[in-house]
């Protein structure tokens, strides 16, 4: 089946430096961008449109007398903070194509990242970053020549970062910038590896922009909304969200270097829009329950009702129908009286518009936030479609549990294999090469093969069902999807994680992990001490024997072949740092296997 129409618009034209230049002059006031410094309580910092046209035209001169040109590759490796946006917009201007690390990367993945795109200059930020990446500057088979360095003190022999705006600029410079063209290079983005060597990204003008007007037509945001920025900007998704769409939208970004502060953030400026991967959602939902679980009887019973209230309202906009008079007045005084403060509390009252992506998104987590009136609108794509390419909307409709409709620079079809297919104005032009060349992925009529499962349903939404390469295929030539097993086992609160095993096995098995913040609070409230934080708790009979009340719930509702038949319960979160999950907090499923491959072996052991 095929859905959504190929379109071509005249604005996708248009060039991430002309957007610089007309929000300088026609919003010269409005704040672009605002940080803080390392005290999580002091005071924001703040740029306005005019004041980021005329740093990033200083920054520019800056790079350029060290030699970078046009076309030229730069490596950025930094947090998001002001240096790192700045610099990305800057290099735009002069021509080069910025190419942003996760900070997480592994030092053989940062050697493959800069012999692939033969990058001459790398911007990093830590003495320790500078201890990696130093000997790649002396590496015969590595271009790498010079580091700048932003953390002052942090240099050594390497240049430093301030010294790029100190000397003046020259006159006929700005005659120099903002030449790029639709069909350049903006940027490469590395896949983040969940298995292989990461491929570099080629992404032009045209198609980012052909993104953004696609994604404003789904979306209904006030003017130069607020975002929150603490995705790594190595990530598609924050690449689009805080750099791409606040230059097309002239809206103000705050920049969050350290993801652990977000809910601070969150509190703080009470966005109109928020962005958060599954896992996000998941810990804020586990943050919330938390606190109803400390409420008295009364108090949760009157926010039980109100949130019946609020999902029966979201019920008639999802089959696109207009709430009842009745159900309209129920809801806005369920929302005044008793949502919004719970909301205000977390920041999110003023929430228009929520989404998520990356990952299969738990439909119980959605239903929680409908709960609130916060309808997470689901959406899927690649970095290899620019971000996004389906997507729920308030404005378009919206199915929950869905992945929505494709955008209008796409279309989508799905293969007789379930393989989802995707191809327009905003996929890639192809992959890397050593060489500087680029390599398409497309066929011969343009469609790019994804790697995941879905199918799509009579209104054309999309519905994900997994990635090819990650089905599990037992022993019996059955196929089973682990994300849906997975989600369906962490619909019970205690479990934060799990990854689902069995290929070429007769059953299913499953690594768990007790969630971090519910776990505790599910001690407290059940009469249990609580020392040593989840990790204490795995091995009490009181746990152990509610974990096997969830594993068996779970499995009431799967078949045969889907059912957990044993478990582990581990005592470390998986995250980025350890290596089982990407920095968008994506499974790493291989990782997980080999660090767990003897626990995974005694499971079937009889």
């Amino acid at each position: 089946m095929t859905a959504g129409p190929r379109t071509t618009d005249a604005p996708a034209d248009r060039t991430l430096p002309q957007l610089l230049a007309r929000n300088a002059r026609e919003y010269p006031g409005l704040p672009g961008l605002s940080w803080r410094a390392a005290d999580p309580d002091g005071d924001w910092t703040t740029l306005s449109w005019a004041e980021i046209h005329e740093h990033t035209r200083s920054l520019a001169a800056g790079y350029a007398a060290l030699g970078v040109g046009r076309g030229d590759h730069v490596l950025l490796l930094m947090s998001n903070r002001p240096e790192h946006w700045l610099s990305d917009l800057a290099l735009v201007r002069l021509g080069a194509v910025p190419v942003s690390v996760y900070g997480t990367a592994a030092p053989e993945q940062i050697t493959h990242i800069a012999r692939n795109c033969r990058a001459r200059l790398a911007v990093v930020e830590t003495a320790a970053q500078v201890a990696v990446w130093e000997p790649l500057t002396a590496d015969a088979d590595t271009p790498l020549e010079r580091l700048v360095v932003v953390r002052e003190g942090a240099e050594g022999s390497h240049f430093p970062y301030a010294a790029l705006l100190r000397e003046p600029v020259p006159e006929r410079f700005t005659g120099e910038l903002d030449a790029a063209r639709p069909e350049d290079p903006l940027t490469v983005v590395y896949t983040s590896g969940t298995t292989g060597e990461p491929k570099g990204v080629v992404l032009t003008h045209r198609q980012v922009m052909s993104n953004a007007l696609a994604l404003d037509a789904v979306v209904e945001l006030p003017p130069h909304v607020e975002h929150i920025c603490y995705l790594p900007f190595a990530h598609i998704a924050e690449r689009m969200l805080g750099i791409y769409l606040p230059c097309h939208r002239a809206s103000h970004v705050y920049l969050c270097a350290d993801p652990t502060g977000v809910a601070a953030v969150v509190r703080k400026v009470r966005p109109a829009q928020f962005f958060g991967v599954p896992r996000i959602w998941e810990k804020l939902s586990t943050a919330v329950r938390a606190v109803l679980s400390r409420m008295p009887a009364e108090q949760r019973e009157i926010i039980d009702r109100a949130s019946e209230v609020a999902r029966e309202h979201v019920g008639y906009r999802e089959r696109g129908e207009k709430p009842p008079a009745g159900l309209e007045e129920r809801y806005a005084r369920a929302r005044e009286d008793v949502l919004l403060p719970i909301l205000a509390a977390g920041g999110l009252d003023r929430v228009t518009w929520s989404a998520s992506a990356s990952a299969p998104m738990p439909v119980d987590v959605v239903r929680f936030w409908a709960g609130f009136g916060i309808v997470i609108m689901d959406a899927w794509g690649l970095t290899e479609t620019t971000g996004v390419a389906t997507s729920n909307s308030p404005r378009a409709g919206f199915r929950i549990g869905s992945v929505g409709r494709p955008v209008e620079s796409v279309e989508v079809r799905v293969a007789e294999d379930g393989e989802i297919l995707v191809r327009g104005a905003s996929v890639f032009s192809g992959y890397l090469q050593p060489d500087g060349s680029v390599r398409s992925a497309l066929d011969a009529d343009g469609w790019l093969a994804t790697g995941d499962i879905g199918r799509t349903d009579e209104d054309g939404y999309l519905w994900l069902t997994d990635r090819k390469k990650e089905m599990i295929i037992t022993s019996t030539g059955k196929n089973v999807s682990p994300a849906l097993v997975e989600n369906t086992l962490k619909e019970h609160p205690l479990i934060g994680q799990a990854m689902v095993h069995g290929d070429n096995r007769s059953y299913l098995v499953a690594l768990l992990v007790l969630d971090a913040e519910a776990a505790p609070a599910w001690a407290a409230a059940n009469g249990l001490g609580a020392e040593g934080g989840a990790a204490g708790l795995v091995d009490h009979p009181a746990v152990r024997a509610e974990v096997d009340r969830a594993v068996a719930a779970a499995n009431s509702r799967l078949n045969r072949t889907e059912q957990i038949k044993r478990y582990e319960l581990l005592t470390e979160e998986w995250g980025p740092a350890t290596g089982e999950l990407t920095p968008s907090l994506k499974m790493r499923r291989r990782v997980i296997r080999d660090k767990y491959a003897d626990s995974l072996s005694k499971l079937y052991q009889d």
